[in-house]
């Protein structure tokens, strides 16, 4: 056997093994994460009050559809903060208008953002000291609620004795293209996350999702808060950390027929919104670092596609086209389970060339920049660096 054969050969197996982690990983996912709709918890003796905290910068086109369904919830003790921060569209006049038009909702205007803060976790924070429910959701701005999905939570979270639940929504379709790369992400975000130990209190594993993170306030009032956090481009699971260290016991849950969000309207506005991620989380602000991490990526995704071309080795063709059924069932059963269409997450050769290039893209930028520049303000390397709390293994 040549060294090019045992090459081939150790590729192949090491591709088969990737895959099947992702499978595994798929598979503990639907097992273990529950559907909100499956779920029929008892009504408490009394509702807390619940505030939802919603951030909205330049959210003008998308925030009245998504108020509109959060206020049509007849919860019997919600409360609203609705937070304009530093908007120069017509986001802070609609704010007004919703607050004018339902008691519920307490408008906050950010007009400057102090240094040393990102933007959005300085509204967080000032949206958390400014609202009074023992419950807080924090809720992005373009988030659309089915009726009845606070009830459903809320007696969840009580019936289990949970601190802080993580839904995760449907992600609405905007384009084909953009659904490739959402299978992606959707698959490699529950391997990264490893959602079935997040109740474990002996495991680090742990999370948090922008479109819908239900926190009680005392298990919030236990840890550092949002000062903590306040450099942390990765907000959302960086909540659920902070969370699940100070010992809040945590969960997850799939919500896709309750909650839904138009993530990225197309893959132009998902690479804008994966440079965050991609230099502070994945590459951990490294040009470098983002190249062997996108060649290493691609080498392992493509592993069982390459394995078919080896002709001349009929057993390494056959393990990658076992490889790769698995790779196209475990994409297209984890696309099903998150309410995805399915012919997307067959195409994996692209999927996967689509986000090692993001995170490539994300590393450059962030090296040439010196930072990363969110909704038009630059943050240096050396800041984010500084207050990084988001770990992936």
């Amino acid at each position: 056997m040549t060294i090019f054969t045992r090459f081939v050969v150790a590729y192949t197996i090491a591709g088969g093994l990737y895959w099947l982690l992702n499978a595994w990983a798929a598979l503990r996912t639907i097992l273990v994460v529950p559907r909100l709709e499956h779920q029929q918890p008892p009504d408490p003796p009394a509702w807390p009050k619940v505030s939802l905290i919603i951030p909205a910068c330049n959210e003008a086109d998308t925030l009245e559809a998504a108020m509109t369904s959060r206020l049509a919830e007849d919860y019997p003790d919600l409360e609203f903060v609705l937070i304009d921060d530093r908007s120069t569209d017509g986001t802070g006049p609609l704010v007004d208008r919703l607050a004018a038009s339902d008691p519920r909702v307490q408008p906050l205007h950010i007009t400057a953002l102090p240094d040393g803060w990102l933007g959005k976790v300085h509204a967080l924070h000032r949206g958390t000291r400014l609202a009074t429910g023992d419950w807080l959701l924090f809720t992005d701005a373009d988030v659309h609620f089915a009726p009845g999905t606070i009830r459903r939570t809320i007696a969840y979270c009580l019936q289990r004795n949970l601190d802080h639940l993580a839904a995760f929504p449907a992600i609405e379709s905007a384009g084909f293209w953009l659904d490739i790369a959402v299978a992606g992400f959707v698959r490699l975000f529950f391997l990264g996350i490893r959602p079935w130990a997040i109740e474990d209190p002996d495991s680090s594993a742990a999370v948090g999702i922008g479109a819908f993170n239900l926190v009680r306030r005392a298990a919030l009032d236990r840890t550092e808060g949002f000062e903590w956090l306040r450099l942390e481009l990765g907000d959302d699971v960086a909540l659920g950390m902070l969370l699940k260290r100070s010992g809040a016991r945590s969960s997850v849950i799939n919500a896709t027929r309750h909650i839904s969000v138009r993530w990225y309207s197309s893959l132009r506005q998902m690479a804008l919104g994966s440079e965050r991620a991609g230099y502070t989380v994945l590459s951990r602000f490294s040009f470098l670092r983002a190249i062997l991490l996108g060649i290493a990526m691609l080498a392992m995704e493509l592993a069982p596609f390459v394995s078919l071309l080896c002709f001349t080795l009929p057993s390494v063709q056959t393990v990658g086209f076992v490889t790769a059924v698995i790779a196209l069932v475990s994409g297209a059963t984890m696309s099903l389970w998150a309410r995805r269409p399915i012919l997307p997450a067959l195409l994996l050769p692209i999927e996967s060339i689509l986000l090692v290039g993001f995170v490539i893209r994300a590393g450059y930028l962030g090296w040439r920049r010196g930072g990363i520049i969110w909704r038009g303000t630059l943050y240096r390397t050396e800041q984010l660096r500084a207050g990084a709390r988001v770990r992936f293994p």
